[in-house]
């Protein structure tokens, strides 16, 4: 696998502390079971977020669309659990 370089993903982020904090959060959600846009070849997440940034596939704009979207499955599935512990501890 070719290195990636800074300046590669700086095609497309416009700073070195705009990439930075890019790659963190898109790493978190490759942590967290987000499908990669790149292969995933045995690298951690965030080799495959800088691949991912470096290939102009991930901008700002798609990782916070990527967390509003984790954010409303977390409200969908939170207003749901407590539906079912209301109707438990209803059944009581």
């Amino acid at each position: 696998m070719a290195r990636i370089t800074v300046e590669d993903c700086l095609e497309h982020v416009d700073n070195r502390f705009n990439l930075v904090l890019l790659a963190a959060k898109r790493a978190r959600q490759l942590e967290h079971g987000v499908e990669p846009l790149v292969p995933w070849d045995n690298d951690k997440p965030t080799v495959v977020a800088l691949r991912e940034i470096a290939a102009g596939l991930i901008t700002p704009e798609t990782v916070e669309e990527q967390e509003q979207k984790s954010d409303s499955i977390d409200d969908e599935l939170a207003a749901a659990l407590a539906q079912e512990v209301q109707a438990a501890v209803n059944g009581l």
